[in-house]
């Protein structure tokens, strides 16, 4: 079941925090960090349509050994209109995954987004325009 807590807007940086999965049963192998990372490639940022993995928007990935996955990311700006959407996404992406329990992706601030952020690939997309 997805939770949201403390909902970012209007440019506020407030905590904001997205929830998703359950626990992982017992004897399950996890999943693998790549996985996780394809998994995380899936969620793209509507704006841009680049995803939130190649934006360099996902600053930590950490995987426990019981399956649960935590996340660190950030969006572009505290004005960015999906701040909502992208952890909620990021979270329900991952705990599709088998191998994966709860998964908790909490937005930080710092430190700020920039364009150079940018995965290799993602500058590239770029240049094409």
């Amino acid at each position: 079941m997805e939770e949201i807590t403390d909902i970012t807007l209007g440019g506020e940086k407030k905590d904001y925090v997205a929830h998703a999965g359950s626990p992982l049963k017992e004897g399950v192998a996890k999943a693998s960090r790549d996985d996780l990372i394809m998994a995380l490639k899936t969620v793209c940022d509507p704006e841009i349509m680049v995803n939130i993995w190649d934006m360099g928007l996902v600053y930590k990935l950490e995987q426990q050994e019981n399956g649960n996955v935590y996340i660190e990311m950030t969006v572009t700006s505290p004005m960015c209109p999906v701040a909502g959407v992208l952890p909620e996404q990021a979270a329900a992406a991952v705990a599709s995954l088998d191998g994966v329990g709860e998964v908790e992706v909490k937005i930080v601030w710092e430190p700020a987004w920039s364009i150079d952020m940018l995965s290799d690939e993602a500058k590239e997309m770029f240049e094409l325009f």
